[in-house]
């Protein structure tokens, strides 16, 4: 057996999970179907009572005049920034090195839309207000992801958002917010979503992510906006017959969590700290600022997968399923809290750490 399967069987047989809200599994649905009346009535094509009710419900908790909901963000952020190209008669946009829309959609915003990328920023930081006045590039619009995933959920502080939005608005240029996880990072700021939101013309939110629903996306901002990109959700495909699986599990999720997610960032501060205090071992950031931070170990993946594995086999207790490799000597992955880190025995999780920091020496 190789040792990525060693990892993973140890992890499927511990008794606890530390990661997300359980299983994504058929129960998720039932769980939403549950709350609802049998009589009520599907939507089709994007029309009807469920899909408007919830749309005009992710509208006023935005804070933004209307909001469409999309089967995918995938979807949803290249028909936003293709708007905004079409309106400005600029076929550019900008974002950071390590978004997502650069690195994991096999160029669709280039491939289907023919917008050139320019990519601001060092990856391994976010964009700072400077990244954008240092450019000399005409763009339509400009991307910020929060928090910006792929460096451990790091963050820009508040003021330099407004500032970012206030030189934006001066010049022109179209301010989106990749918000996959923004219900997870108003604790760290703060501020309501609306707040937060309104320093944007257009918004994307996840509702499979911290919420934990099957799939979807909201796509948020003016109506003459959003009513362009119903035309290009059809366009794209993503007018299915059906969509109220996903439209019913993302609001009963919604409603569930949305008033955890300060729970969830206290909980994943405290995690880090468990890992900062073993020996070899770090989080990025070293103080998360939402529910999600990366872990960093300095030993070979092999290595860690081995040492892990039988933490688990020890404990009961499963911190994740995978280790990525990072070097020759250094290993990592991605942690998001969810409702199992509360149901975690603190005796046993303190144990995880006392075996992994006595490894991590040897």
């Amino acid at each position: 057996m190789s040792e990525i399967n060693i990892l993973g069987d140890a992890y499927k047989k511990a008794k606890y999970k530390v990661p997300g809200h359980g299983p994504r599994n058929v129960q998720v649905l039932k769980d939403a179907l549950m709350e609802i009346n049998e009589e009520t009535e599907s939507e089709m094509y994007g029309k009807g009572k469920v899909i408007d009710d919830f749309q005009e419900k992710m509208a006023k908790y935005l804070g933004k005049e209307a909001a469409v909901f999309f089967p995918s963000g995938t979807m949803a952020q290249q028909i936003a920034l293709r708007i905004w190209c079409d309106q400005k008669g600029i076929n550019k946009v900008a974002y950071h090195p390590l978004s997502h829309l650069e690195i994991h959609e096999e160029d669709g915003l280039k491939k289907l839309h023919n917008i050139k990328t320019i990519l601001l920023a060092d990856k391994d930081r976010v964009i700072q207000l400077e990244d954008i006045t240092g450019t000399e590039e005409d763009i339509a619009c400009l991307l910020l992801e929060l928090p910006q995933r792929e460096i451990g959920g790091q963050l820009p502080e508040y003021k330099t958002l407004e500032d970012i939005s206030a030189y934006c608005k001066e010049k022109g240029i179209k301010l989106h917010l990749d918000g996959a996880r923004l219900f997870e990072i108003l604790p760290y700021y703060q501020k309501s979503a609306a707040e937060v939101c309104a320093l944007f013309d257009s918004v994307y939110v996840s509702f499979y992510k911290g919420i934990g629903g099957i799939a979807g996306a909201i796509l948020a901002g003016n109506q003459v906006f959003t009513d362009e990109s119903k035309i290009w959700k059809r366009r794209h495909g993503g007018d299915l017959i059906s969509l109220y699986p996903y439209i019913i599990s993302a609001d009963y999720y919604f409603d569930q969590r949305i008033d955890k997610m300060h729970q969830y960032y206290e909980e994943a501060k405290e995690f880090a700290r468990y890992f900062n205090q073993c020996h070899g071992v770090s989080t990025k950031p070293l103080v998360p600022v939402s529910n999600m931070f990366h872990v960093q170990f300095d030993a070979p993946k092999e290595d860690m997968e081995t040492i892990l594995a039988s933490i688990y086999q020890e404990t009961g207790i499963g911190l994740t399923s995978y280790v990525r490799e990072v070097s020759n000597s250094a290993s990592n992955y991605e942690v998001s809290i969810g409702d199992l880190y509360a149901q975690l025995p603190k005796e046993e999780l303190q144990k995880v750490f006392t075996l992994l920091d006595e490894k991590m020496k040897t």
